[in-house]
């Protein structure tokens, strides 16, 4: 089990990639509406290898995005839409993340653009190691933008830093307005949050 969120690591990622988790129990870890505090040690692995590939984004001069929302929200429909506005202008490659399947990749090379599919198998976030393997199937030097499209989840993948230059979470209205409230660390850390207030595409039977 993940240590760090409790979900299950892949087990071909057989390296630590997470710090010690201390729980601190104190009088005052628990407030009034009972929540606790948990103190996390520092990710010191997953750090390392997370500025190993922000080297190789800065000497391929790649600029990495981690995009992250909750399952569902629109993430891959978002991506499309940025490759077709942006083709002919900029060299997009993706690296995408599910538990299982490879549908978002296929929807990715569909457009035009590389994909590499990262399977975590049950881990419910992508970490910089896995990121690391990905990156190398691709030719940085024929990128200018990578996207990294993280495990649909609003919690984890907010605590593993991937190398990226910037984080950007989707949010969808239909979620309701009070998830920057429930999840902040994720909000927090977002460099920028776009709003996704409605697919029509939905409506013709493609898939998000």
């Amino acid at each position: 089990m993940c240590e760090t969120c409790g979900c299950s690591l892949p087990t071909e990622n057989g390296h630590p990639t997470h710090g010690d988790v201390v729980p601190a129990m104190s009088g005052n870890d628990a407030d009034r509406n009972g929540t606790v505090s948990v103190f996390q040690g520092l990710l010191s692995e997953n750090d390392h290898r997370a500025a190993h590939n922000l080297a190789h984004f800065r000497e391929h001069g790649v600029l990495a995005i981690n995009l992250m929302s909750s399952p569902g929200a629109g993430k891959t429909s978002l991506l499309e839409a940025t490759i077709q506005h942006l083709r002919g202008k900029a060299r997009i490659a993706v690296i995408e993340g599910d538990l299982e399947t490879e549908n978002d990749t296929r929807r990715i090379r569909a457009q035009g653009a590389p994909a590499v599919q990262i399977t975590t198998g049950g881990a419910c976030h992508l970490d910089a190691h896995m990121v690391h393997h990905a990156l190398h199937r691709l030719d940085l030097t024929d990128i200018d933008i990578l996207f990294i499209e993280n495990v649909g989840n609003l919690v984890c993948p907010a605590s593993f830093d991937l190398g990226q230059h910037h984080n950007v979470v989707l949010l969808s209205v239909a979620e309701g307005d009070d998830k920057p409230a429930k999840y902040p660390v994720m909000f927090r850390g977002a460099d920028l949050m776009k709003r996704e207030c409605c697919h029509p595409e939905r409506s013709e039977g493609s898939q998000r």
